[in-house]
């Protein structure tokens, strides 16, 4: 999605304080009027300039949720927090998060010859253009980590912005050919749900999931899978992530790919992330 040169003219709102963190909700001009919006929080204790953790929700979601708010079901962790708590700086960026408004903007989209995927990544390049220019982020120290369709940004984020070294793709990597033509009683196929946002033009004639994790490499790169969770059958999925770590491989540096693989559900586990952001963010 290309921008028309619109002033970032940041606005910032004070939204969470506690002893641990300051929070805001961070608004970014992005065209033609349009602007996007996320939640930036900032440890208190930490000196000197701070890694960065691009949070991402899934569909139905918000940036709170990424904090721990209105998350009955615990899906969540409150991971946002939790790496505030570990030193990161963390910004969610909030995407458009239910299914129809997401269609409505996505035909409109379609008019022009674009994607709200392609509007909604160039948001989250601007939010990093802002965060260059504060003094307490190092841009050079930044992940994404995303859950749902978040993973699903983060798989689409990394290959074209450099400056995000390093991913988590949460309940989201699939066998892709599968998971959006292929109905199955052991996963669910987006053929048969009412998610139009999702049909992106080309998408099987040009990329699965292993094919745009070769253009994250050789970046570090955490899949973050349950077994339970419905969005795949893991055996396929497994079979996609083989693929992928070939990549990785080929190239000699089989650490810097990791698959966490847990008996749970669609949900943030945290038990292989924070190791990870700790080894490829920390100096």
């Amino acid at each position: 999605f290309e921008g028309d040169d619109s002033e970032l003219d940041p606005v910032l709102e004070p939204w969470c304080e506690t002893e641990e963190f300051s929070a805001w909700w961070v608004s970014i001009g992005l065209l033609a009027g349009l602007r996007g919006r996320a939640i930036l929080a900032l440890p208190k204790k930490e000196k000197g300039k701070l890694p960065l953790v691009i949070a991402q929700h899934g569909i139905g979601s918000s940036p709170e949720r990424v904090f721990g708010l209105d998350d009955p079901s615990d899906i969540y962790k409150g991971y946002g927090r939790r790496l505030v708590e570990e030193g990161f700086a963390v910004i969610a960026p909030m995407n458009i998060t239910q299914g129809a408004p997401r269609a409505r903007l996505e035909r409109l989209c379609k008019l022009l010859g674009k994607t709200l995927w392609g509007l909604e990544i160039y948001r989250t390049q601007r939010l990093l253009d802002y965060l260059e220019e504060r003094r307490e982020i190092d841009i050079e120290r930044t992940a994404m980590y995303g859950i749902s369709l978040g993973g699903a940004y983060t798989m689409f984020t990394l290959p074209v912005e450099q400056r995000i070294g390093a991913g988590i793709v949460c309940a989201w990597f699939n066998d892709r050919r599968y998971k959006m033509a292929v109905d199955d009683p052991r996963y669910s196929c987006f053929l048969s749900v009412d998610e139009e946002h999702i049909w992106i033009p080309g998408w099987l004639r040009e990329f699965s999931d292993s094919d745009l994790a070769s253009l994250i490499c050789p970046r570090p790169l955490l899949v973050e899978q349950g077994k339970a969770d419905g969005i795949a059958w893991w055996p396929l999925m497994l079979r996609e992530y083989e693929e992928t770590s070939e990549h990785y491989r080929r190239l000699g540096i089989e650490e810097r790919i990791e698959i966490d693989l847990h008996e749970g559900g669609h949900e943030i586990r945290l038990d292989k992330s924070l190791d990870f952001l700790r080894k490829w963010l920390r100096p």
